[in-house]
């Protein structure tokens, strides 16, 4: 959700129309790159269409729980060298990145995206 709000542009009107176009705009971001992609949003799991290239995961369960999901991921991930997170919150940036992870801005990578 830090990149869905890193640009004030009604997101919150309709969080699950927010995600959807994140998701659409990750697709063709590894469609044009070739990296593989991953997503996590907090949240109950609903319907999302995917071009296939972007893998979608939800993190039910309160506050911080897409953080606590992508900071165990990281951390049990063989190569976390290999992982960028793109992250805005500094707790999950600094979890990341002792991992081993490269962290990203949130705003950074909205702009090249869009």
């Amino acid at each position: 959700m830090n990149v869905v709000g890193s640009r004030p542009d009604g997101w919150w009107r309709d969080r699950r129309a927010a995600m959807r176009r994140l998701v659409e705009a990750l697709e063709r971001f590894a469609d044009e790159s070739g990296d593989e992609v991953a997503v996590v949003f907090d949240g109950r799991p609903f319907e999302l269409e995917k071009g296939g290239r972007v893998e979608v995961a939800f993190a039910p369960g309160g506050r911080n729980a897409a953080d606590d999901a992508i900071a165990e991921w990281v951390a049990g991930d063989p190569a976390p060298g290999s992982l960028t997170v793109v992250t805005s919150d500094a707790e999950l940036a600094d979890r990341v990145h002792t991992a081993g992870a490269e962290v990203v801005p949130a705003g950074s990578f909205r702009r090249r995206i869009d």
